[in-house]
């Protein structure tokens, strides 16, 4: 039996909305070039996840090779109406699919446990980089009632709220200044929705400022910088604050984040995947590690090269020792529990 996946991040919106309006069930269902569709979920057992909406660069922007050692320059900041553009017309593609019947969009745990025994992709909102909210935070209200859930205040770009990690190997993650008094004011107004709140990308600082504020310490898609250190993952002190507040980290399946090296090569990433599995286990503890894949937003290892393959992750997790019920919390329950804490 292909045991059930509950991801923490994936940019399934983002690839859909660059495709265009038309036929957005269709590219759902079955994709050529995507990590995720409803296909591949069902062969690799993906049954929900994060799904993240992300303002992308103004202009053209070209990944970094990531060939170490690295310190790519960072985008510049992105206009708040523009981003809000953006966001809601990547919004408007998951409302699209849910009345299609191609997925639920869900609010808590409850929401989630029904969608996936109903066999629906459940499927958790979440916003990457807080670009598209203004300074009185009159969008984030407008966007909760739309079906957001969780929040990270920034990608790798500065905006008003703080400032991300940039694209740097090696390097830790204490980069630069941490939340602004905007980013602040944000997070208080997330912790007041009862919204998640995710650090991945944040400075250290930044990761600091959240865990002021007294709500959970989550990265949703971000690796152990003991085992692969670049500024995208986080350190010993991290992970141990994410048990502490109860919080979550999701491995990221993104090749440089994965390898000691910092390359984006393919080859070598699952005995990579399963030394961070075992260190962020190790320092968060086994109730506080699930899955962050960054499907549809990063290269993908040889063997995990689509959702369909997630059985292989898992047999690589059975292969190394680990128990049912530590796959079982890796995989889905983990991430189900704390959304149950946090949102209900």
């Amino acid at each position: 039996m292909t045991v059930p996946v509950f991801d923490g991040h994936n940019d399934a919106v983002l690839r859909l909305w660059k495709g265009g309006a038309q036929d957005l069930a269709a590219r759902f269902a079955r994709s050529e070039a995507g990590h995720i569709d409803l296909e591949k979920a069902r062969r690799g057992g993906m049954k929900g996840g994060f799904f993240a909406l992300f303002a992308p660069p103004e202009g053209e922007f070209v990944m970094p090779t990531f060939e170490p050692p690295y310190d790519e320059p960072l985008p510049g900041p992105l206009e708040q109406s523009a981003a809000l553009k953006m966001i809601v017309e990547q919004a408007a593609v998951l409302v699209v699919l849910e009345r299609a019947g191609a997925l639920k969009i869900c609010r808590s745990r409850g929401e989630i446990e029904a969608a996936m025994a109903a066999g629906q992709m459940a499927v958790l909102m979440h916003l990457e980089g807080a670009e598209p909210i203004d300074a009185d935070l009159l969008a984030l209200d407008v966007l909760y009632a739309a079906g957001l859930r969780s929040l990270g205040p920034v990608w790798s770009r500065p905006n008003i709220f703080g400032h991300g990690v940039p694209f740097r190997y090696p390097s830790d993650p204490d980069t630069g200044p941490g939340l602004s008094e905007a980013g602040k004011r944000l997070v208080g107004r997330c912790a007041e929705l009862g919204m998640i709140v995710d650090t991945s990308h944040l400075t250290f600082k930044g990761f600091l400022d959240v865990g002021e504020a007294g709500v959970p310490l989550v990265a949703t898609h971000s690796n152990a910088h003991t085992v692969s250190p670049g500024a995208r993952n986080l350190t010993d002190d991290q992970l141990r604050m994410i048990g502490q507040t109860g919080g979550m980290a999701g491995l990221n399946f993104g090749t440089m984040f994965l390898r000691a090296d910092g390359r984006m090569q393919a080859e070598g990433c699952m005995d990579a995947a399963l030394r961070h599995l075992d260190h962020m286990i190790a320092l968060a503890g086994e109730d506080h590690v699930g899955l962050g894949s960054d499907f549809d937003g990063a290269p993908m290892p040889a063997e995990l090269a689509s959702a369909g393959e997630l059985p292989v992750l898992v047999g690589a997790m059975r292969a190394h020792g680990y128990g049912e019920a530590l796959i079982a919390g890796i995989t889905h329950q983990n991430w189900l529990n704390f959304i149950g804490r946090t949102l209900g």
